[in-house]
Order: structure tokens, then C-alpha cells, then sequence
């Protein structure tokens, strides 16, 4: 099975994640989406496919992010698209859908 997970390496979360897709045996492409940030379309199909809104999908403890609250979708993807610490994480996706994998065990749902 193939995955993406959107990961930042420093996040305990989604370390975890990784971890469970490397253990299930998926083949796994990583997109480290600080250095490589989603764009909006990315991000709006991403969040399509969970059954997620944007907002859904914005770090709220992220500086920034009181700021948008209230914000319609287009500026809640544009923000995240501009300063990547919106997105909260991870985020997986694999022939199944794509989950918010927090907590982590959720990435089972697309296996």
C-alpha cells in the first residue's frame, strides 16, 4: 500500500505515525511540508477527501491562527499555504482517504 504523510520530524505525533505506516509495511513518501509546503489546491483536496473543513485542519496553538478565526476557507488555506505552521499535522493519505492523524492510531482507519 502507499502513503503520504505529510510529517514534521520534530513532532512526537508524527514520528508515531510513521512509525504504524513503516510497521504495516506501506510505502511511504514523505513530504517534510515545512520545506515543502502544500499549496491551497493541495491543501483544499487534502481536506475534501478527510471530510474536513480548513479551519478543521488549522493548528489553533499556532501563532497566527486566533487570527483567523472566523476566516473563510480560502483565507484559512491561503494563511496555512504562507506559513506552513498552520497545518496541523500529520497528515496521511493513502487509497482509502486521508485522516488528520491525531491522535496517531487514526492513520489505522486508511489502511
Amino acid at each position: 500500500m502507499k502513503a503520504t504523510i505529510y510529517h514534521n520530524p520534530a513532532c512526537g505525533t508524527s514520528r508515531k505515525t510513521l512509525d504504524i505506516l513503516r510497521a504495516e509495511g506501506a510505502d511511504v513518501t514523505i513530504v517534510e511540508y515545512l520545506e515543502t509546503p502544500p499549496g491551497p489546491d493541495e491543501l483544499r483536496r487534502l481536506y475534501a477527501r478527510a471530510g474536513l473543513s480548513p479551519g478543521e485542519g488549522l493548528r489553533g496553538k499556532e501563532e497566527g491562527a486566533a487570527g483567523l478565526a472566523g476566516a473563510g476557507d480560502e483565507a484559512v488555506l491561503a494563511a496555512m499555504a504562507a506559513n506552513p505552521r498552520l497545518i496541523e499535522r500529520p497528515l496521511v493519505e493513502t487509497d482509502k482517504g486521508v485522516r488528520l492523524c491525531r491522535p496517531q492510531d487514526r492513520v489505522r482507519e486508511i489502511l
